[in-house]
């Protein structure tokens, strides 16, 4: 078993800051009787530990033997002024029969801001993976590790990549780390990882592909274009954008922003549609393009009448909202037809006592911990997934990969909270438009792709929200892609999810 360093987050995921380390603390050098501060584990070096820490494996991936070496080192990296920034630690799988030029590269990570790339490593990606069972009512966290064959080593090389201040990523000494706080910052570190990290290996030309999850699609579009914009532009061949929070700016559910719950409908119904409660007499995806089509026509149009809307047709709305989520007409009328996703997961089982997931809706459990403190935040019953997922990274890197300790491996993010970080704005009028980052090299690329995808019970990163995006950017619609997978923000949990994710993946890099 491996030696774990504090608790394993909740969750660490787009808006949902956890694990955050206290401040950071001047000593006094005055005598004092007050106990001395522990060091800020986000800011303090890793030590002990040779890098690169290189070990050999085998495996079928796809149905195809692939033998392949797991590296996990070390590359610094300098700031936007191009002083020393960062000594960035990476996870890479290499397959031993890489010689041809033109193999894929790969690029994964996750959230936050900021997270390591655990989740996606453990729960989708990576050689082995975490198996949830389909049975909800069981305890994930005796979710077992078995092969992943769904990992794309048959055709492409992967890179998991840890943000300086998560994992064993450190700025360097005197660098302080709130520097890379900022969306430019943070893809500018995560740019020049990429770049140093194919110069490093000699695989300058070969096609790049950036995965991001959660928060870590607000980092794909950025560092995919500032990527372009180097001296020695790297032009990346796809970006996939999974649970997307590129355009968080039009879907945040704020009373007043209309097209959050036109977005957030397709979402709502999904759930419904899991729990029995409402579209029994069709398959999934149908019955959520249906609440599709309702949201984008009639709903949008009565929510846009706002009061001016006519009484009689308040409680035919109603009918038809219940129809689609399975919760009562009369919440809909009561609330003039704007019910949020976190009103939704609270109401629906209400009068049993039971709450929703937030991460995802398929999960149930009591809405209130026995015990908590007045004005606690209700749970999440999905919570445990990720907690899983860390959990079993850890022994995987000692086990595994061979590393001497994971004592030193952060997985809570060093952000204290989402007004630390620099979104790009300052005011009601700045310009949050993430995906224009994007603009400059889809007109350059025409072969570059951009593949959108979400879990249609996730109610934090929603299925409405990304088809938005799709239809909203300026990006030519023959270079995107729009899908949706059965589950939530980590909809992988689902074995067949997890299948058709791949196989989508593997399709946009070998380009079939």
């Amino acid at each position: 078993m491996t030696f774990r360093t504090g608790r394993l987050p909740a969750f660490t995921l787009a808006f949902a800051i956890v694990g955050c380390a206290p401040s950071p603390v001047t000593e006094d050098t005055t005598a004092s009787s007050a106990p001395r501060a522990e060091p800020d584990p986000h800011r303090t070096a890793v030590s002990g530990i040779a890098f690169p820490v290189v070990s050999r494996h085998e495996g079928v991936f796809n149905g195809q033997r692939v033998r392949y070496t797991a590296m996990v080192d070390q590359l610094a990296v300098a700031d936007g002024d191009g002083a020393p920034g960062a000594n960035i630690v990476s996870t890479a799988y290499v397959a031993e029969a890489t010689a041809a030029e033109g193999r894929p590269v790969v690029f994964y990570w996750n959230g936050g801001p900021i997270s390591p790339s655990v989740y996606l490593h453990m729960g989708f990606a990576g050689p082995k993976r975490v198996a949830f069972s389909e049975d909800l009512s069981k305890d994930v966290a005796a979710a077992a590790v078995v092969d992943n064959p769904h990992a794309l080593l048959d055709v492409a090389d992967l890179v998991f990549f840890d943000p300086a201040g998560t994992g064993f990523s450190r700025a360097v000494p005197g660098k302080p780390l709130d520097d890379y706080f900022s969306i430019v910052a943070d893809a500018q570190q995560t740019a020049a990882f990429i770049a140093g990290w194919l110069d490093a290996h000699d695989r300058r030309g070969d096609p790049v592909y950036l995965f991001g999850e959660s928060y870590g699609t607000n980092r794909a579009v950025e560092t995919a274009g500032q990527l372009a914009a180097l001296a020695e532009p790297v032009l990346v061949d796809g970006v996939v954008l999974f649970g997307q929070a590129v355009n968080i700016i039009e879907y945040a559910q704020r009373p007043m922003n209309i097209i959050s719950y036109v977005v957030s409908l397709p979402t709502l119904a999904a759930i419904g549609w899991h729990h029995g409660l409402a579209g029994q007499d069709q398959e999934l995806a149908p019955f959520v393009e249906s609440a599709w089509d309702f949201a984008g026509t009639q709903y949008l149009q009565a929510l846009f009448q706002g009061n001016a809307l006519p009484a009689e047709r308040l409680q035919p709305l109603s009918e038809r909202l219940e129809a689609l989520t399975g919760l009562d007409a009369e919440v809909f009328v009561a609330s003039r037809l704007r019910v949020s996703k976190e009103q939704y997961r609270r109401a629906l089982f209400r009068d049993e006592g039971l709450i929703i997931g937030r991460a995802d809706g398929r999960y149930v459990g009591p809405a209130q911990v026995e015990g908590a403190a007045a004005g606690t935040p209700p749970p999440d019953p999905s919570g445990g997934l990720p907690a899983r997922l860390a959990e079993a990274y850890l022994d995987y890197l000692v086990d595994n990969l061979g590393v001497p300790s994971a004592e030193q491996y952060l997985l809570g993010s060093p952000v204290r909270g989402l007004a630390a970080w620099e979104w790009k704005g300052q005011s009601p009028f700045s310009h949050y438009a993430y995906g224009d980052a994007l603009d400059a090299l889809l007109e350059s690329h025409p072969g570059a792709r951009v593949l959108v995808s979400a879990g249609y019970q996730d109610t934090m990163t929603t299925a409405g929200a990304s088809r938005y995006l799709a239809r909203q950017a300026r990006w030519p619609r023959e270079q995107v892609d729009v899908v949706f997978y059965p589950g939530g923000h980590m909809a992988y949990s689902i074995e067949s999810s997890a299948r058709a994710m791949a196989d989508d993946l593997r399709a946009l890099v070998t380009r079939r």
